[in-house]
């Protein structure tokens, strides 16, 4: 993917039947990984171009997509995004 894996970001891998996400994570010492497996229902996946080889999502999107929140359905607040120097 031509990405650093120890830069801090998350990797996220869902199964082809989305029932399962793994969450690959570089902390102080070595990998963590994160594994969820649903008894019944699906992951809901991000937008991105099927061309794509990865995609970046917000945090905040993250957390819904692992707790089962439909991300078609949230509705954000307007939020101050002020320049700090």
């Amino acid at each position: 993917m031509g990405k650093n894996p120890a830069s801090g970001e998350v990797y996220i891998f869902i199964g082809k039947r989305r029932d399962r996400v793994k969450l690959l994570h570089w902390e102080h010492g070595g990998f963590t990984l994160y594994y969820k497996r649903l008894e019944t229902g699906t992951f809901e996946l991000p937008r991105f171009e099927d061309s794509a080889l990865s995609c970046i999502i917000k945090w905040t999107d993250l957390v819904l997509l692992v707790e089962g929140i439909s991300l078609k359905s949230v509705k954000t607040r307007k939020r101050y995004e002020g320049i700090f120097c």
